[in-house]
């Protein structure tokens, strides 16, 4: 009997569709802070993104820090399931910094769209529609944005085959 159950799960899992997830994190940090005061919820997020896909691959684009909360914040991504990439911050002449991983995320993006059925984007940052655009005519695949509702370009949402608002769902 274990047989039958082993192979109905496994037939049932040759129709999931692939996914790679992408998440921009300074730009969610910042949106989620910005909007509602509040953290994004990996956890919640994970749990609602990851419904009957497979997922091939999980990014999480940070900046990489010695601050002790922001390395332990890196580990629970990486045990929420999430490959966390690191780079150093910008630091500006005017004293602010920036991550600045639109490049890397959208080189992934590339990379990445020819094994997957759909492309996550975890980000509002206007600038990746045209990533967006170049994923579904090259590669005709499905992207999915997740964004702030109020902090998310209004291109990007609308370039997107599906937007779904960060909202109280998905936040700490």
């Amino acid at each position: 009997m274990g047989n039958v159950f082993n192979l109905k799960r496994s037939m049932n899992s040759d129709h999931q569709r692939n996914v790679a997830i992408l998440v921009d994190v300074q730009n969610v940090y910042y949106t989620c802070r910005e909007a509602y005061q509040r953290h994004f919820d990996y956890n919640q997020f994970w749990y609602v993104a990851t419904q009957a896909v497979n997922v091939s691959t999980a990014r999480a684009y940070a900046i990489s820090s010695k601050d002790a909360k922001q390395r332990q914040f890196h580990h629970i991504l990486r045990g929420i399931g999430f490959e966390v990439i690191l780079k150093p911050y910008i630091q500006r002449s005017d004293g602010s910094t920036k991550g600045d991983w639109d490049v890397g995320i959208a080189l992934d993006a590339i990379e990445l769209a020819a094994d997957v059925d759909e492309v996550i984007l975890v980000s509002g940052d206007g600038d990746f529609c045209l990533l967006v655009e170049r994923i579904q005519q090259r590669f005709k695949k499905k992207v999915t944005v997740y964004g702030v509702p109020k902090l998310t370009a209004q291109a990007l949402v609308d370039c997107a085959d599906t937007f779904v608002a960060i909202d109280e769902d998905f936040l700490l």
